[in-house]
């Protein structure tokens, strides 16, 4: 076991494995708050009975993805596998956009979007069953403002949400529950411009989603046609909702109306707003922005999924 003094202050640390080792593990140390050793624990177990040495990388939240770059090129592994949430996820998928090296996912973030529509169940031992014997699929994913997008980005309300949750102290769906009030209280109509096959849409929106998958974290489905392999994305325009509505964003695994909702699905898209407004890209709040250029990058992320 790792001296405790170490792990907690979050070194990056290279377990040492012999030549047949090809499986990496990137290790988000603070995902979901969980108790920190609990995920390295149990990958170790699981890997005893395979006769196998994963290594691992923890990380430390300083120059991340160049020590991802450097470990993945030095180790040249078969798989990858992020432990974490939607933003570890990201982090370490930009780095195997194009490259023949498969991504897993093992779920130890709060939200877990990203595992969810794969259906990777939370429990380790069953992630890691996924990570030896599933399938690997080329999936899409969208750049959005030169960030990569693999599950759900947006503007507007949902993204200030997410603001909010972040400057709070409590996570999960409580974290989410005690910024509601303050998110719906401060909530504003956004005036915009969705440039989209070369024509110009001018509209009023409380949200814009770009979507590559079907739902949120919480289940709501935001985007029943949603594929992660079909080559495009859609684009979600939330114009009127009701509170009812609103909650099933963050609580309710529902769809929502197709009334209430105008989805247009786009390889690529341009949206520009009248003032600054709230965005996020799975899950990460990135600040305010007036313009989202978004284009689909088809079939260059190969995913272990079930």
């Amino acid at each position: 076991m790792r001296d405790s003094s170490i792990f907690d202050s979050y070194k990056s640390i290279l377990m040492p494995s012999d030549a047949s080792a090809s499986i990496l593990f990137i290790v988000n140390p603070v995902s979901g708050g969980r108790i920190k050793n609990d995920w390295e624990s149990a990958i170790k177990e699981y890997y005893k009975t395979l006769r196998q040495n994963p290594e691992f990388y923890f990380l430390t939240g300083t120059d991340d993805s160049d020590s991802i770059r450097h470990w993945i090129e030095k180790i040249k592994p078969e798989k990858v596998v992020a432990v974490g949430g939607d933003g570890t996820i990201s982090l370490v998928a930009r780095e195997l956009i194009g490259k023949n090296v498969a991504l897993g996912i093992l779920p130890a973030g709060s939200a877990n979007g990203m595992a969810r529509e794969l259906n990777i169940p939370l429990s380790a031992n069953e992630a890691l069953d996924i990570i030896a014997n599933g399938t690997i699929k080329n999936a899409d994913v969208i750049d959005v403002n030169n960030h990569i997008c693999l599950h759900l980005s947006d503007i507007g309300l949902n993204a200030q949400l997410i603001k909010h949750f972040e400057e709070g102290k409590v996570r999960g769906k409580l974290g989410y529950a005690t910024k509601v009030l303050k998110t719906l209280w401060t909530k504003s109509v956004m005036s915009l411009t969705l440039n989209i096959r070369g024509r110009d849409v001018n509209m009023k929106a409380l949200m814009v989603v770009l979507a590559n998958a079907t739902k949120y974290g919480t289940g709501a489905v935001i985007n029943p046609g949603g594929d992660l392999y079909d080559g495009q994305f859609e684009v979600v325009i939330m114009k009127k909702l009701a509170l009812s509505e609103l909650l099933k964003v963050w609580f309710r695994p529902q769809p929502f109306n197709p009334a209430k909702i105008k989805v247009y699905p786009a390889t690529s898209v341009s949206i520009q707003t009248t003032r600054k407004v709230h965005f996020q890209v799975d899950g990460e709040y990135l600040g305010k922005v007036h313009r989202v250029d978004a284009n689909i990058i088809a079939g260059q992320l190969k995913l272990i999924v079930p």
